[in-house]
């Protein structure tokens, strides 16, 4: 089956050959992908090189928190893809977006204030987690809306951290 992925507005053809086998963009990967624990972490294993990934829905998308940066991501079938592009129903950059925790931590920062316009990419905040500080971006250019954190504060996962308009 074929998937398009896109990854911060680019995208990838992703075929799973078989569950020990992927084409990335017509590159041939050896991959183990192994859930911990029933938890939201992941463990990856590419080329012979392990990784931890943190992956949970968002409200159209995943998150993806791996090697300590936040991902946007979303996966759509070819049929999918092609169905969504007859009908011309791309999705525009407006709406409210917001950024959960991708895992229980400490707020360690909040970079951004309330009526701040932010790029696409910018560090938005910074949050501990298994010792780990993890630097939260902004998926899209917008103005921050509604901090519902403060420096210090420990967070569940998927906890309502700010908007952004």
């Amino acid at each position: 089956m074929n998937y398009i992925t896109t990854i911060d507005g680019k995208e990838f053809n992703v075929e799973i050959v078989d569950e020990k086998c992927v084409r990335v963009n017509g590159q041939e990967l050896a991959v183990d992908f192994q859930s911990v624990s029933g938890q939201p972490v992941f463990s990856l294993l590419i080329g012979g090189k392990s990784y931890e990934a943190y992956i949970y829905p968002d409200e159209r998308d995943w998150q993806v928190l791996l090697r300590g940066r936040l991902y946007q991501a979303s996966v759509e079938d070819e049929r999918e893809k092609r169905l969504k592009t007859a009908a011309g129903s791309g999705e525009g950059a407006g709406g409210e977006y917001h950024l959960k925790s991708p895992m229980p931590g400490l707020v360690v920062a909040i970079l951004v204030s309330d009526g701040q316009t932010v790029e696409k990419g910018q560090t938005l905040l910074i949050l501990e987690s298994m010792k780990m500080q993890n630097e939260l971006k902004a998926p899209r250019a917008g103005t921050v809306q509604r901090i519902r954190v403060k420096p210090g504060e420990t967070v569940e996962q998927k906890a309502n951290l700010l908007s952004i308009v």
